[in-house]
């Protein structure tokens, strides 16, 4: 003979909570709870830990090709000095190439420093909202 198989939700699923009281019963839910909000805290730190390991390595490789980057300018730059220097001075040639340099980083100089004057620190559509909690907790929505 075999046992009959219970449907979810039957009575052995069930706690027995007949003879417990509100007071245990809340307790119960309490702990559950604080249960599960830490067992949840150490999932998010899991999983910010994964995703910083995969931003720090990205960030590296971006760091590589930075470098890469001004090595290849720098090497070009002194490939044009050589060019310039087969029809010219070499120091003159050199000069050259620096000004180019300088005039390249003043441009960028200027147009950085205007992008930074149309920054707006305060974030205002925030500050708006904050100004509004008052008067919705009070309950005018006007």
């Amino acid at each position: 003979m075999t046992a009959p198989t219970e449907k979810p939700g039957s009575a052995r699923e069930r706690p027995d909570v007949e003879n417990l009281s509100v007071g245990d019963l809340l307790g119960n839910v309490s702990r559950d709870l604080s249960t599960l909000m830490r067992q949840e805290v150490s999932l998010a730190k899991a999983e910010i830990r994964a995703e910083a390991g995969k931003a720090s390595k990205g960030a590296g490789m971006m760091a590589g090709a930075g470098m890469a980057a001004w090595l290849c300018v720098l090497f070009l730059s002194i490939a044009v000095w050589w060019a310039l220097a087969n029809v010219m001075d070499e120091g003159l040639a050199a000069l050259i190439v620096a000004v180019l340099w300088a005039v390249a980083g003043a441009v960028l100089y200027m147009s950085g420093r205007k992008t930074l004057r149309t920054v707006n620190p305060t974030p205002e559509r925030t500050v708006d909202t904050v100004k509004q909690v008052p008067d919705a907790l009070k309950g005018d929505m006007s």
